[in-house]
């Protein structure tokens, strides 16, 4: 087997570099595996592992990647991210290494940098530019002899399928990252083989772009001929891979160890019967959360939707949002979501918290802890608080929603589905979603104590923004106060007027940044319908109603004057526009 990987099988990646050694603790070694004349010896200690670069006639080629992902540091300081495994349909969701401590800018720490010049390759419009792209071969960290640390397991070769600079949270504090989607090539042809001669090749600098093609598995040849077009046909199918025998000693570890990510723990008393066929359901992407959120099973009086489960998947958001634990107590659930309900339910409706609390199973997202299964038929309040037990969002949904892309969205898409009639600026602050409401977030305020006079007063503490004026004034003056949604240049007495609007305002909970990229000129009527959600800017710089997607124009673009994609994806999942792929 010297010199070729098995997609599914794990090797040991050991400091120890000795490539004579064939086998270390039970495991093939991977520096036997891939040792070369040519290529210095490869590197796993970084979740971004590139092979240095080789100069070629009057192109430069990097010969692989070596992706590692560490799904026993993910939520770590050192790697506050979540990859995603969709092994079996050849998806991949991975994340790149900026940290909420960087200082530099995103696109350039170590990492995300190679695989930002990997994607230029990745997404080229010719053969002869996908002829010089790198490779990636994706490996995953599994745990061996009680150790999490210094085994992989291969997982097979990649492409970057799409790239999208997001926004991720460590503990309350947000920093910039980029996404990367991966598609998994098929390996079939050389019976899920990778041959380490065809990296190899690719690093040899007297071999040509096609030369090192013939070593190639057939699916990154087809790849580099159709180019990401190609990727239905060539995408990797499903594996039943058999895990090689290992020594006894490591038979008795703990069961999902040897999974990329470990099932989350079951209640004590056994799951609640319908876990285990949500479970069973397709993998949770963004996408198919939002179509969850709009189509939650729910009873309808005169032809209006019920509002419990919303509401109570909106209270629930509200916790993720604060960072809190996805499950919540029963006790507290009853209080605080009644409360909701009788203020905000539909009129003559029944304010009964047990109902979400038990049925939002149905839903796809919601699971319950601590409630015996053999009391399922007998589900009662009384049963409710003799059991306490714990229920909120499945693991998989609490972890989307920590992404503040996808959280806004779904917030957005509760609102205009259940709540298009309600008072919105009183409903998200009982929810605890202020600032949700609108572009522009609410800034801090604490009450202290009524004051007595002719009209009731409060005396209150503001944290106020500290906004720059002269940026305002400046991005006003290259744009000469015309709008850059209808071009209208409003005249004063004296001179002109419009206003600087923040893509992604500063209060809370957007927290965005006071710079160039996150303004816009608008007209006093724009910026109201930007600010409130009524209009939003699409992919393609389309300026929409939300309420219908009619086209108002074309946002005004100046060359000195660029705009970040991200401030405006964040401002289009705000109004529940975002078309989230994950």
């Amino acid at each position: 087997m010297f010199g070729q990987l098995r997609v599914g099988e794990v090797l040991r990646s050991s400091q120890n570099r000795d490539p004579s050694i064939e086998v270390m603790d039970g495991h093939p070694n991977i520096h036997h595996r891939t040792a070369s004349k040519v290529l210095a010896p490869i590197q796993l200690s970084k979740g971004i592992n590139p092979i240095a670069e080789v100069k070629v006639a009057r192109a430069v080629r990097r010969p692989a990647v070596l992706i590692r992902s560490s799904p026993w540091k993910a939520g770590s300081v050192e790697t506050p991210w979540h990859d995603e495994f969709d092994l079996e349909n050849g998806r991949i969701t991975y994340f790149g290494d900026h940290r909420v401590d960087h200082t530099v800018p995103v696109g350039k720490t170590q990492g995300n940098k190679v695989l930002q010049r990997v994607w230029i390759n990745h997404r080229a419009t010719t053969e002869q530019e996908r002829a010089l792209a790198a490779p990636l071969l994706v490996f995953a960290t599994v745990t061996r002899n009680k150790t999490p640390k210094g085994y992989v397991k291969f997982c097979g070769l990649a492409v970057i399928k799409d790239v999208e600079e997001i926004e991720q949270s460590d503990k309350g504090r947000t920093f910039p990252n980029f996404r990367y989607e991966l598609a998994l090539l098929d390996l079939g042809a050389e019976n899920d083989l990778l041959n380490w001669s065809w990296i190899e090749a690719r690093g040899n600098r007297t071999l040509s772009a096609a030369e090192t093609l013939e070593h190639a598995p057939r699916s990154w040849r087809r790849w580099v001929e159709g180019g990401h077009a190609a990727l239905p046909e060539v995408r990797q199918r499903p594996l039943q891979v058999a895990e090689p025998e290992v020594d006894q000693r490591t038979a008795n570890r703990p069961a999902g160890h040897d999974t990329l990510f470990p099932a989350p723990p079951q209640s004590q008393n056994g799951p609640v019967p319908g876990v285990e066929r949500q479970a069973r359901q397709p993998k949770l992407t963004a996408a198919v959360l939002m179509e969850k959120l709009r189509s939650l099973r729910v009873h309808r009086q005169g032809g209006l939707p019920s509002r419990h489960k919303p509401l109570a998947l909106m209270w629930a958001i509200a916790r993720n949002a604060r960072g809190e634990s996805r499950f919540s107590p029963w006790p507290e659930f009853r209080e605080e979501v009644g409360k909701l309900l009788l203020e905000f339910g539909r009129p003559q409706s029944t304010p009964t918290p047990e109902y979400p609390f038990w049925h939002l199973r149905t839903s796809g997202l919601w699971e319950i802890d601590g409630f015996p299964a053999e009391r399922e038929g007998k589900v009662s309040v009384s049963a409710l608080d003799e059991s306490k037990p714990k229920a909120g969002f499945t693991h998989e949904a609490d972890r989307l929603l920590r992404d503040p892309f996808v959280r806004s969205q779904a917030i957005a898409v509760l609102r205009e589905t259940y709540f298009a009639e309600s008072a919105q600026h009183r409903l998200m602050e009982q929810v605890g979603l202020a600032g949700y409401e609108n572009a522009s977030g609410v800034e801090e305020t604490t009450e202290e104590q009524e004051q007595s006079g002719p009209a009731e007063r409060r005396a209150t503490n503001t944290s106020r923004i500290v906004r720059d004026a002269g940026l305002a004034n400046r991005v006003k003056e290259m744009h000469a106060d015309h709008c850059q949604v209808c071009g209208e240049q409003l005249a004063k007495r004296f001179g002109t007027y419009s206003e600087a609007a923040h893509v992604r305002g500063l209060g809370q909970p957007h927290n965005g940044p006071d710079e160039l990229a996150n303004l816009l000129v608008l007209c006093p009527n724009h910026h109201v319908q930007f600010d409130t959600l009524a209009i939003y800017i699409d992919p393609d710089g389309v300026v929409r109603a939300t309420a219908d997607g009619r086209r108002q124009g074309t946002l005004r673009r100046l060359p000195q004057h660029v705009i970040s994609e991200a401030h405006l994806r964040y401002h289009r999942a705000l109004c529940g526009r975002d078309t989230p792929n994950r």
